[in-house]
């Protein structure tokens, strides 16, 4: 019996478009993130380094790029957030049925920008029983030890949590726990729809 659901958020509830990003770095000349800045990129969604040295870094192998070109490119992966999705969790955390996590792989500069651009997002962070971001747990997903963060910190038991995400070696990694999970497919799948997508489940 499912008694917490820990989500993720881009994809899930936030609309991304994944490859946005290098295409908006194309426009200056940028074709392929070096194995360097690949690295990078982990560490700033681990909160291991600062926005401030991430841009930077950024800048040292490419110095045509401004600052604000390489955040604007940065937060192109971010599209919309259809409120009806806040009003299926709301609707959920008002009937208290389920423990709500939220956990996600994300960084600063992306969560500015959601604050900034989703008018609703604080009442969205409420309707939740915990949030973590990777950024400021210091681990990210598929790790091993990031569920075991939130298994521990809550004491729950991992065949009572469905876990929903949809990259797959998110969700294997949480299966090789013993979480249930749903693969979600964005293109055509919707959180709204859990119910009857994992009605094996509830």
């Amino acid at each position: 019996m499912i008694k917490t659901i820990i989500f993720d958020f881009g994809d899930v509830f936030i609309n991304l478009d994944k490859a946005a990003t290098m295409r908006e770095m194309n426009r200056y000349e940028i074709k392929t993130l070096s194995e360097n800045l690949l690295n990078i990129n982990q560490q700033y969604e681990k909160g291991l380094i600062s926005s401030e040295d991430f841009v930077k870094s950024y800048q040292i192998e490419h110095a045509q790029l401004q600052e604000n070109q390489f955040k604007n490119s940065w937060n192109a992966i971010l599209v919309d957030f259809p409120e009806y999705r806040y009003q299926f969790l709301k609707k959920l955390s008002q009937e208290k049925d389920y423990q709500l996590i939220l956990l996600s792989n994300t960084n600063k500069i992306h969560i500015d920008w959601v604050k900034e651009n989703v008018s609703f997002f604080q009442d969205f962070k409420a309707c939740f029983d915990a949030f973590y971001l990777s950024y400021e747990i210091f681990s990210r997903k598929p790790d091993p030890e990031i569920y075991q963060y939130v298994l521990t910190a809550h004491n729950l038991k991992p065949e009572e949590c469905l876990f929903i995400d949809d990259t797959r070696e998110n969700t294997d990694a949480a299966e090789n726990l013993g979480i249930h999970t749903w693969n979600i497919e964005p293109t055509r799948e919707d959180v709204i729809d859990l119910f009857t997508a994992k009605k094996e489940l509830f």
